[in-house]
């Protein structure tokens, strides 16, 4: 039988491969190059479900992401939070005084604002973090170090000079796991659910309020709401997380009000909520 795959966006070692072994430490990890590719690979039946980052506590949301889950057809089945730990790492025998040069991906960088102020150091983007690692592996010189993973690392052979070097220590990404079909899991009242869904207003007065009037009128918790902004620069479609249940009744009867008032309405999932929640 072969083994079980998961697709996320960057090189290995990255934070959404790390995200990916810690959900699912028995399977395969496989690297992808964009987020699109990541979408392709479960599409495709490349990989079994994809992990993918959409919001981080200092970074905001993932844009690329919310534009490409309309077109990708999939279901979301889960969320991890993932806790983001940078670690400074450089070639081996590199002491800190050596760099010049640090290298990492573009939200990584101010995340670790008063390292890179202490050592006086000039800033290097990288498509990801992981990719940074093995472009300073690569380069082979005390000069370049990076910001990442401590897996990261430990792939690519370098020294871990300072771990935690981020200047806020909630930092923290969510992301959503995509399968190819839909696992709502059985309704246990005493259990926390997530429902993610998109909807689109009809172009009316108070369209919108009218929309989400029954999360209120039912008691329905609203975790995330995001618009996307269309060619014309309206807000032709929304992107929202609720709590609970889609067997539960108040959700069901208030999804049944936006569907009434919105002029689209696509489920998502529901799934459990991650223990992040509950804290």
């Amino acid at each position: 039988m072969s083994k079980k795959t998961i697709s996320f966006q960057g090189s290995a070692g990255a934070y959404s491969d790390l995200a990916c072994r810690a959900v699912y430490p028995e399977y395969q990890t496989v690297p992808c190059e964009t987020f699109q590719l990541a979408f392709e690979a479960v599409q495709n039946g490349a990989a079994d479900y994809a992990m993918i980052p959409i919001d981080n506590t200092l970074a905001g949301r993932v844009a690329d992401v919310h534009h490409l889950i309309p077109e990708s057809g999939l279901s979301i089945i889960g969320e991890h939070f993932q806790p983001i730990q940078h670690s400074l790492m450089a070639v081996k025998g590199t002491k800190i005084d050596d760099i010049k040069y640090i290298h990492s991906h573009l939200h990584a960088l101010p995340q670790c604002r008063e390292i890179i102020r202490k050592l006086g150091a000039k800033q290097q983007v990288e498509g990801d973090t992981a990719g940074a690692a093995r472009k300073v592996a690569e380069l082979n010189s005390p000069e370049h170090a990076a910001i990442a993973s401590a897996l990261a690392a430990e792939i690519y052979g370098l020294e871990i000079l300072e771990d935690d070097v981020q200047d806020a220590n909630h930092n923290t990404t969510r992301f959503t796991i995509f399968s190819g079909s839909s696992a709502v899991p059985a309704y246990d009242p005493d259990e926390m659910y997530v429902t993610s869904f998109l909807f689109q207003v009809q172009s009316i007065p108070a369209a919108l309020y009218k929309t989400l009037g029954g999360f209120a009128t039912n008691g329905v918790n609203m975790l995330k709401l995001e618009s996307y902004i269309d060619e014309q620069f309206n807000a032709a479609q929304f992107y929202a997380d609720i709590e609970g249940h889609i067997e539960n009744e108040a959700v069901d009867r208030a999804l049944k009000e936006l569907e009434f008032f919105a002029s689209t309405y696509t489920n998502l999932g529901t799934y459990k909520a991650h223990n992040f929640r509950k804290k």
